[in-house]
């Protein structure tokens, strides 16, 4: 089992800032892919982001690149999503999620995080 707690979500106006953290625990290893996704009121989940334990180039959703930052300190077993040029319709729940790099699917999934970006 793999428990996932974010936290730094927030009320920011439009092109500020914030940065997301995720820790993980329990069955952790360079085995899994760790995720962001977020969910918009009214709209389905959408992949955000992800990166792999065990290192590798992350990649990203179209709508954020250039501007949102996946990384990772495994010393920490932290996940981070750092977010610029905050849009309003970046807001929404931000999750945190982890896989197994052997699956496609993400199985463990933190509470969320409230993003909101004013205009």
């Amino acid at each position: 089992q793999v428990q996932l707690v974010e936290s730094g979500g927030g009320l920011v106006q439009a092109g500020g800032s914030l940065r997301l953290s995720c820790a993980a625990s329990g069955r952790t290893s360079s085995s899994y892919v760790m995720g962001w996704f977020r969910q918009a009121p009214g709209k389905e989940r959408e992949f955000v982001a992800a990166v792999s334990w065990s290192g590798g180039n992350p990649y990203y959703a179209d709508s954020v690149k250039g501007r949102f930052t996946i990384s990772s300190d495994n010393a920490k077993n932290t996940v981070y999503l750092h977010m610029n040029s905050l849009k309003p319709e970046d807001t929404g729940v931000y999750y945190c999620a982890a896989r197994l790099r052997t699956l496609v699917r993400y199985d463990y999934w933190g509470q969320g995080t409230q993003v909101t970006v004013s205009s």
